[in-house]
């Protein structure tokens, strides 16, 4: 088995709603076992115009190799109604393979490590929250990439419940939608 870390965004649409979702559609898939999961954060388009993002990563445990898994991710980023009309138009979901166990692969359609992660909040904030001590192959350290990005607006989404002002059950995730 594998561990891969995927970054999920999504800004068109109930999108905070559809990750969600397509974290359940990936729990669901027989080739792989989600391990983890980050908070829900929001954050401003980069270089790209539209409403904000909902992002999050998730750590993932796989018998699939890297390029199956990218197939994967894009029959369900299809599947949520992903269309890519131009480059960093606005998205129904986005599904990046960020990290993918040690590898580092160089190819036209596919490169891991994710080339933006480390100049990217969305990518490292969620990463460093699941492992503080993640290294990206080729790099180092993943938390040694945060303040280069500390410009760039990222919020940490409060689940429906706190936002509402009712706190979650005990026995209910943090990132739950309290429904």
């Amino acid at each position: 088995m594998t561990v891969a870390w995927l970054g999920i965004g999504a800004n068109l649409g109930d999108a905070r709603q559809t990750l969600k979702d397509a974290v359940v559609c990936l729990a669901q898939q027989h080739t792989l076992t989600v391990v983890a999961k980050s908070s829900l954060y929001r954050t401003a388009p980069i270089d790209a115009g539209g409403d904000d993002y909902y992002n999050c990563v998730v750590k993932l445990e796989t018998g699939l190799d890297v390029h199956a898994l990218l197939g994967l991710c894009q029959r369900v980023e299809h599947h949520f109604g992903r269309e890519r009309p131009f480059c960093n138009a606005p998205r129904t979901l986005d599904i990046d393979i960020l990290l993918y166990g040690d590898a580092i692969i160089e190819e036209p359609e596919l490169v891991v490590p994710h080339p933006r992660m480390r100049v990217r909040a969305f990518a490292l904030v969620p990463l460093v929250e699941i492992d503080p001590e993640l290294v990206i192959p080729g790099h180092g350290p993943a938390s040694a990439f945060l303040a280069a990005v500390a410009d760039q607006r990222i919020e940490k989404v409060k689940p429906l419940c706190q936002c509402l002002g009712i706190a979650p059950a005990p026995d209910m995730p943090d990132s739950g939608n309290c429904r």
